[in-house]
């Protein structure tokens, strides 16, 4: 099983090809000022993220104008639209414009709709050198609409671990709810890196990866955790989908102690 990707780069939309998921899906979306690109989401629900630029975006009847407008990842709150399933959508590039467009099955039939920066729930994780900044896009106490989708971003400052302790959501048991989940990566600067540690004793594997900018973990099962190497700051975007919207973890119980000393996720 392959569940590290480099990110496919080039114009236009570029999908991920994952089979480690069954319901969770990634797309890339890069286009230069002036350019348009339009699609379809079918039976899937789609929340588009701006990564960096500005954009319009039409879904339907909707047009919503100046989405984005942050540099980069590091540089602010994200500006989102969440695409129903069964629309048709164009998004047209004011600037330089990058999106995320993680995916999921839905049978939900809403209205189109965006979140904008003042929307999205922000503050820490963690203690001393686990300390990590989120910022909640869409989860299930925000009280806005989805079928499956849990998203959301996090800062790792230099030096520090984030997921941590490691933890799994891969079975609906006890506290656990199953969730599959995928990593985004960007790094501050195109030589930094990280490593992530992705490992399940009842399967058999006990992986560790070089974490670049624009690379992706996919996680449909196993304990996982991240450091950011020392000079670096890191992000991923993580987004889930399973059964229901209300996360439940289990903790590595070789680790699960540290939970004890501070209060976080």
């Amino acid at each position: 099983m392959q569940y590290f990707h480099t990110i496919p780069q080039g114009p236009g939309l570029q999908p991920l090809a994952d089979e480690t998921c069954t319901l969770l899906s990634f797309a890339k979306l890069n286009l230069e000022a002036g350019q348009s690109y339009t699609g379809h989401t079918g039976e899937r629900e789609v929340l588009l993220i701006a990564l960096s630029g500005l954009a319009e975006i039409e879904v339907g009847s909707r047009l919503f104008t100046q989405v984005g407008g942050r540099i980069n990842v590091f540089a602010g709150n994200p500006h989102s639209v969440y695409l129903p399933r069964a629309h048709s959508y164009t998004v047209r590039a004011l600037t330089r414009f990058e999106a995320a467009l993680p995916s999921a099955p839905s049978e939900l039939e809403i209205e189109p709709y965006e979140i904008r920066p003042e929307q999205v729930n922000t503050g820490k994780w963690g203690t001393l050198n686990f300390t990590r900044s989120f910022r909640e896009i869409l989860v299930e106490p925000d009280g806005r609409p989805a079928s499956r989708l849990i998203v959301g971003e996090t800062i790792t400052p230099s030096g520090n671990w984030s997921t941590y302790p490691p933890h799994k959501h891969e079975v609906a048991l006890g506290s656990e709810a199953f969730h599959e989940e995928m990593y985004y990566f960007r790094i501050n600067s195109p030589e930094g890196w990280g490593l992530s540690r992705h490992y399940s004793p009842e399967r058999g594997y006990d992986q560790t990866y070089v974490v670049k900018d624009e690379t992706l973990l996919s996680i449909p099962h196993g304990f996982h955790t991240y450091v950011s190497v020392p000079g670096y700051t890191s992000y991923y975007l993580w987004f889930l989908a399973g059964d229901g919207r209300k996360q439940g973890v289990r903790l590595d119980p070789d680790l699960a102690w540290v939970q004890k000393t501070v209060g976080m996720i």
